[in-house]
């Protein structure tokens, strides 16, 4: 079974969580991309990953976890840094194959301390860096 096969259900219908991330198009590791957008402005602020365990964490905290590639471990968002992403809202793509979470960021979203992660910005046969960190 996938989520195409419920792609035709009308507004209001709904599925069991359980169904959903079963049908989830993941990598062989196990995880699947996700967006985060800031809530209220519809900025793009980040691309993570999250597995299984991270969604749900996620969905019964309301604090954002993502699974890190780089330190094989989960990524509580703003765990050490105190920039935090308070879970507004959690979709899923008709595909399965990607997630949106709409989110309250608390101060930058990049490691790099930029509100987002999207400050090289295409200009031209250049590449610019369009902001600069806030702290």
């Amino acid at each position: 079974m996938s989520l195409k096969e419920h792609e035709n259900l009308a507004k209001g219908e709904t599925l069991s969580l359980d169904t959903v991330l079963a049908n989830l198009k993941t990598d062989e590791h196990g995880l699947i991309a996700a967006i985060a957008q800031q809530h209220d402005t519809g900025e793009v602020l980040m691309l993570a990953y999250m597995n299984e365990k991270s969604i749900r964490e996620t969905l019964e905290t309301g604090q954002v976890c993502y699974w890190s590639r780089s330190r094989q471990t989960y990524w509580r968002k703003g765990e050490s840094s105190g920039h935090r992403q308070t879970l507004v809202s959690m979709s899923f793509d008709c595909d399965g194959d990607a997630i949106l979470l709409k989110v309250d960021q608390k101060g930058p979203a990049c490691h790099t301390n930029r509100r987002d992660c999207f400050f090289f910005k295409v200009d031209g046969s250049n590449v610019i860096i369009n902001s600069a960190p806030q702290c």
